[in-house]
């Protein structure tokens, strides 16, 4: 749980702007990062929110060159394994499709901010297999996040989640995967 640094010009490496219609919602493209030539990020949020304290977000991420959705699925299982030490409220769900060789990885992270109020941070993260045009293949992540942030909304997010993440993550598995162009 990171905050992303907010940029004041976005780049669309993977050739998908948005906005990117989910669950009745538009999310616009707000912060992309390209850290090496085979990982791109990209972060979406509503309109009137900012990814440094978003409420919703969607993510789009292409990992190239030899990745494959076991492995990226195995990294972030790791650390929340290695983060459920000094977080005890992670908790993680994984859900797999065996005929689009697709996994949905569900899971809570939770951290203090500067005041010492909660953050509560629940995501699902679809990781599909990728085939582009030019013959590169890897992992496709297509994600939505959810925060509450202070110690009120974060009991109340907590207590709603139950209600919540059945119908997101039906959302997400069913949605379109966005088409990286580039």
């Amino acid at each position: 749980m990171i905050a992303a640094p907010a940029a004041a010009e976005v780049t669309d490496f993977l050739g998908v702007p948005g906005p990117i219609a989910f669950d009745g919602k538009s999310y616009q493209l707000a912060w992309t990062s390209q850290p090496s030539q085979n990982y791109t990020k990209q972060e979406y949020v509503p309109a009137g929110q900012r990814v440094e304290s978003y409420e919703q977000m969607l993510l789009v991420e292409l990992v190239t060159g030899g990745v494959t959705v076991g492995n990226a699925v195995g990294a972030q299982v790791d650390m929340l394994k290695k983060r459920k030490a000094s977080d005890p409220l992670v908790n993680f769900d994984v859900l797999q499709n065996k005929a689009t060789k697709e996994v949905l990885l569900d899971f809570i992270l939770s951290g203090k901010d500067s005041k010492g109020e909660a953050i509560v941070e629940w995501n699902a993260y679809r990781y599909a297999p990728y085939k582009g045009a030019s013959g590169k293949s890897g992992v496709l992540l297509f994600a939505i996040s959810q925060r509450a942030y202070g110690d009120e909304n974060a009991t109340a997010f907590l207590r709603s989640l139950k209600q919540l993440r059945p119908g997101q993550r039906a959302a997400l598995a069913k949605a379109d995967l966005p088409k990286p162009t580039r």
